[in-house]
């Protein structure tokens, strides 16, 4: 348990580290004129990110789930790759990124990284990370409840930025 304690601290010192990136672009950004959508559903987000992180550690421990070495390392692999499109995703935004919808009207959609072949890249790191993070430790229970969370979570916030995008691309 002590390495997946690790790996989950690891996991959280990237988080603020995003947040202190995504703290900075905000100020780049609504500097710009940026506007903000989908404040309302923002604290639920954050929850749902800490909330996870509090259940990786605690569903293992509780339950004393075990660590299975073949799905377990093979979730590490997912994470370690989720994590890594997730900066990817972050470095092609630059200043434009955020963990926040802000959007600065007149400037255009980015086509280039890991958006030339979705949509919304950076959702497909969240949802392979909130499956695999758990399961690196066997936490089923997890997995399947904040899966289930996240994906009604992602239709708000998709609703929410698509319709912020087409404000931004109508502008």
């Amino acid at each position: 348990m002590l390495w997946y304690t690790l790996l989950l601290a690891a996991v959280a010192a990237e988080r603020l580290v995003e947040l202190a990136v995504a703290r900075r672009n905000a100020a780049w950004t609504l500097a710009r004129l940026g506007v903000e959508y989908g404040r309302g559903h923002y604290p639920v987000m954050v929850a749902l990110h800490t909330g996870l992180l509090v259940s990786c550690l605690i569903e293992p421990w509780l339950l004393d789930r075990p660590f299975l070495p073949l799905l377990g390392w093979t979730m590490v692999v997912v994470v370690v790759l989720a994590q890594a499109l997730r900066w990817w995703c972050v470095t092609t935004l630059g200043p434009y990124w955020n963990t926040r919808v802000i959007v600065v009207p007149g400037t255009r959609l980015v086509r280039a990284g890991p958006y030339r072949f979705v949509r919304h890249p950076n959702y497909v790191a969240v949802v392979a990370e909130i499956v695999a993070l758990p399961l690196v430790h066997s936490a089923w229970l997890t997995a399947a409840a904040f899966t289930a969370a996240n994906a009604l979570l992602l239709a708000v916030r998709l609703r929410c930025e698509n319709a912020a995008l087409g404000r931004m691309i109508a502008a």
